[in-house]
């Protein structure tokens, strides 16, 4: 271990030799003994990701006065520490990005960050940026940033400093600092090569017990604290509590439960949430401890205050909450305000400046918002909105998700570029929204803030059945390192934007045990149908995807990406590509048609003449200005035999409520049909193929064959694949293009519609497993159930 993972300094920043101390004690019966308490005011920021802007100051003045405040309370000894947990820089700002974040790391610098564990944004150029120029051996960055589980490839040396000891209030308080064990999937995989990230609680507890030993040689310290970039999937603000979240991620939960005892305070980051809670100390009789996140960007500044016992280290009390950023902040009149607020005002007024110089120019036009989904709003006469509706909903489709995966497959679509067919884009990507304002006008600054990783643009070949794994790992896990263990991670579903020619829909709930996300037995149920280009796809048809290079190298647990074939650098970078879309395409409106719905109740159709219940659920976008969903009209599309157009009938219209709707059946006469449905005002449009078949019907050219078959749908119960096909390419064409959004509707040329070819192509192509007569009967090799 080398000097700098057990470095001590005073509050005021000047460095002390290593002091032997006692041990931590959180929340046991104290001796009979006269107390000497001592407060530590603790303040903490995770997630701020650059945000150099009109409220920087105003984030600074609120730290500075909570330490201001602190002093004074404190007969004027300073007991202030102010930790981060991570994400500091990263997916910044424009004025911080165009400058590498350095207008970000002298803020922190001014406000006196004294440590702060790493996030995964700060490894997004790489472990070697980090080191050689973020850190610089302090050079740079001040602060010492932290990392106990973050080890040199293949062993178990640190790679960073694990903790590190500030004397505050005459107590040595340590913070050990650790990651997301996910980071591998979250940054370029090329610039963390040398690297392993380990189980970020066990790291915390072999770090505690090191500095609670009695062993100078190896570090004491009287209190400790654990900055983990790492947290709850939702926050107070969803109306989430502890209790829910422990339930809901197992990833949370050995945060909050297996945390060692001897850590008095937990400060979370990473999943972008808002909370203050008192978790149970392992065996401590009912004794709690603080565990807080403060959202993101600057938002809310955490405070801890710790009243300890200075003879025992034993914490007596303590108070915890998230203060919100302050505007006009008034400091105490004999004290001033702090020299840091006029040093800070200076760097960002210079940051805005150079920002506006380089980022001002117009790149494109909007007619209204176009956005990411967002949560906590309603919907009222101009759509999807309200004061408190958040933005970065990663678990939902949105406007500007599609958009941007439009714009690279516009990007890529060229021989020359790699010949994208479709693209997919993931959420995490989204940093910023696309915001009409007073004149609809995009600068370069605002196209820059939405892709602001300057990831290279990437194509690679997909099967139809890697394309549907791809799809089915939207229902998140991940591989624990150490255990080999399947796990949910604390982000259990990320939704991917899709380009405008593809579509799906997807069962949320396959087991029907009520558990739609995080639910291990789902896992490879999910996909129903699938559809490209109007056609369905097929298992062994290789369909080029264009995308991030960091998602087509396995990012953000779509581990199926990295098996693609054929993987090429289109030489372009997402941000002028992005730009130059932006730029082709003036005045842009937001589509609030869905890519991606929920369809239920096809599995077991009675036979002609029957009825039954369908269930169409997700047809409502939460991007601002998306509608509600009012209306869904029906109809029944007959395909003729010998070919040509089809024959409607109207089946009439069902209220949509909730982007939900029931929709009554009859099952038709034994032929082929659509099933179209279609959402209002939306527009929307669902097709199922439907295929039923008359007595003593044999389907050809599938794996296993009915004998009294009377109904079928091709919906799949593949695990994560269709059926393999007998050919290699669909070639089928649909006699009408598919409308804008039309989902999972089934290619058929007009010279080849008997019904026997056309349960041959539904079923090859989508995997289906056959409804006969009212019961299931399972393809060889498939999920029961």
């Amino acid at each position: 271990m080398t000097d700098s993972h057990r470095w001590r300094r005073l509050a005021g920043g000047a460095a002390v030799s290593a002091l032997a101390a006692g041990s931590l004690t959180v929340g046991v019966t104290l001796p009979a003994h006269a107390l000497t308490p001592t407060v530590i005011n603790l303040l903490s920021i995770n997630d701020f990701h650059g945000r150099i802007n009109d409220a920087t100051v105003d984030f600074a003045e609120t730290v500075e006065k909570l330490r201001q405040d602190a002093l004074i309370a404190n007969d004027g000894v300073d007991n202030t520490l102010l930790v981060g947990a991570g994400d500091l820089i990263g997916a910044s700002d424009f004025a911080s990005a165009v400058a590498q974040d350095q207008p970000t790391i002298d803020v922190m610098n001014a406000l006196g960050m004294a440590t702060s564990s790493v996030g995964n944004h700060e490894f997004d150029q790489g472990f070697a940026d980090l080191t050689d120029r973020v850190i610089a051996d302090g050079t740079n960055a001040s602060w010492e940033y932290l990392g106990a589980n973050v080890y040199e490839k293949g062993t178990t040396t640190p790679a960073l400093p694990e903790y590190s000891v500030t004397t505050v209030n005459g107590l040595e308080v340590a913070v050990i600092g650790v990651v997301t064990q996910e980071t591998p999937t979250l940054v370029s995989p090329a610039g963390i090569a040398t690297l392993d990230f380990g189980d970020p609680v066990a790291a915390i507890n072999r770090v505690a017990d090191q500095l609670t030993d009695g062993d100078p040689a190896n570090g004491e310290a009287d209190v400790l604290v654990a900055s983990v970039h790492e947290g709850a999937p939702a926050g107070e603000n969803a109306g989430a509590t502890l209790e829910s979240q422990v339930a809901a991620s197992a990833v949370f939960s050995s945060i909050v439960n297996g945390t060692s005892a001897k850590v008095a305070a937990i400060l979370n980051g990473h999943t972008h949430q808002t909370y203050a809670w008192d978790g149970s100390v392992p065996g401590g009789d009912g004794a709690t401890r603080p565990i807080i996140q403060t959202g993101n960007y600057g938002d809310n500044v955490g405070q801890i205050q710790l009243t300890v016992d200075a003879d025992t280290n034993a914490v007596l009390s303590y108070t915890v909450g998230n203060v919100a950023a302050q505007e006009d902040v008034t400091f105490d009149p004999e004290l001033g305000t702090p020299a840091s607020i006029g040093e800070i005002t200076g760097i960002v007024d210079a940051a805005l400046a150079y920002a506006e110089e380089v980022g001002s120019q117009p790149v494109g036009s909007v007619t209204a918002d176009i956005t990411t989904a967002f949560s906590g709003g309603t919907y009222g006469p101009d759509g999807y909105g309200g004061e408190a509706a958040t933005r970065d909903n990663r678990g939902a489709e949105s406007s500007l998700g599609n958009l941007v995966a439009d714009a690279l497959l516009d990007s890529m679509s060229s021989e020359e570029r790699g010949a994208a067919e479709i693209s997919l884009v993931n959420p995490g990507g989204l940093r910023a929204e696309l915001l009409r304002g007073d004149d609809g006008v995009i600068t370069y600054a605002e196209a820059n803030a939405v892709l602001p990783f300057v990831n290279n643009l990437f194509t690679t070949d997909l099967t139809g059945t890697q394309l549907l794994a791809v799809l089915e790992q939207q229902w998140q896990t991940v591989v624990n390192a150490e255990t080999g263990a399947v796990e949910v991670p604390s982000r259990p579903y990320l939704q991917l934007g899709l380009s405008d020619n593809m579509s799906y829909t997807f069962d949320p709930d396959p087991d029907g045990d009520g558990v739609t996300v995080g639910d291990l037995d789902d896992q490879g149920r999910h996909i129903r149908t699938v559809v490209v280009n109007g056609e369905p796809v097929t298992a062994d048809a290789v369909y080029r995807v264009g995308s991030f290079s960091f998602l087509l190298q396995g990012g953000d647990n779509f581990t199926a990406f990295a098996d693609g074939t054929d993987t090429r650098d289109s030489g372009l970078i997402d941000r002028d590509a992005w730009i130059a879309y932006l730029q082709a395409n003036p005045g842009l409106a937001p589509e609030f048609d869905k890519h991606a719905v929920a369809v239920t109740g096809l599995a077991d159709l009675p036979g002609p003449g029957g009825t039954t219940t369908l269930t169409v659920g997700s047809l409502d976008l939460t991007s601002l200005g998306a509608p509600a969903n009012t209306s869904l009209a029906t109809r029944l599309l007959a395909l003729p035999e010998g070919g040509g157009e089809p024959v409607a009938t109207d089946l009439g219209s069902v209220p949509v409520q909730g982007g939900a709707a029931t929709v009554p059946f009859t099952v038709p006469a034994a032929g082929a049909y659509y099933l179209e449905m279609t959402a209002a005002p939306s527009n929307t449009v669902v097709t199922v193929p439907i295929l039923v078949l008359g007595e003593q019907t044999t389907p050809p050219s599938t794996t296993t064959t009915p004998t009294t078959a009377t109904s079928t749908t091709a919906t799949s119960t593949s695990t994560t694949a269709p059926v393999a096909a007998t050919t290699t390419k669909s070639t089928a064409k649909p006699t009408t293009k598919p409308g804008k959004g039309q989902l999972a509707s089934t290619g058929i040329s007009d010279e080849d519609t008997t019904t026997a070819t056309l349960l041959a192509t539904l079923l090859i192509a989508l995997g289906a497993g056959l409804v006969i007569a009212g019961r299931r009967r399972e393809l060889p090799g498939r999920h029961q159930g």
